[in-house]
């Protein structure tokens, strides 16, 4: 305990030293942090960096530096990465970098929902339910989840429960182009007897 509370406090006095100092870029961009407080990032930044297992899992940091409503502000961050990679079609990356963000900001429902709709591409359907039921927890059922979730039973090739879950996500929501499309999509599928791809 004392060995890390050293460290800690030497990465501080560094940053003290260099608070003067300016580089092209803030230290915040340089990690991928929100803070604007380099210290404060630094020191989240510091916390992973003497964990010696290198899974890809981030540390814990404390609870002040990990806000969830600055998720998603930086283009540079796991969110956005994750969004970019998602709509490139790389799911495998996209899964990636939505859950370092769920493991940064597990409050934050868009990274869930990110999460799961990578899953679902990926067909791990049993990692899509819970990162589902993550963002309900967060969020409740509200209609761009539920129509999210309908799609994944699309997927699945299980039409009475994306129906359903549609169908009430539609009474939530009637005017939701989205759901409307999802809608369509399941009767064209359906009747053509052709799984959504």
């Amino acid at each position: 305990m004392r060995l890390y509370r050293g460290r800690v406090i030497v990465a501080l006095a560094c940053l003290f030293m260099l608070g003067g100092c300016e580089t092209s870029t803030k230290l915040g961009d340089i990690f991928h942090h929100n803070s604007e407080d380099p210290a404060t990032a630094a020191l989240a930044e510091a916390t992973p960096a003497l964990d010696p297992e290198t899974t890809g899992s981030i540390g814990s940091e404390p609870p002040a530096i990990a806000d969830p409503g600055l998720l998603g502000s930086d283009p540079s961050d796991d969110l956005n990465l994750g969004k970019k990679q998602y709509q490139a079609g790389n799911f495998g990356s996209a899964e990636r970098y939505f859950r370092r963000a769920v493991e940064t900001h597990p409050r934050d429902a868009e990274a869930w929902v990110g999460l799961a709709a990578a899953y679902d591409r990926l067909r791990r359907f049993d990692l899509a339910d819970r990162a589902y039921e993550q963002a309900v927890a967060i969020m409740g059922p509200t209609p761009e989840i539920m129509n999210n979730r309908g799609y994944s039973y699309m997927l699945r090739g299980d039409y009475r429960r994306a129906r359903s879950t549609l169908m009430a996500a539609a009474a939530k929501d009637p005017k939701n182009p989205y759901i409307k499309n999802n809608l369509d999509l399941l009767d064209k599928s359906f009747r053509n007897g052709k799984a959504v791809q």
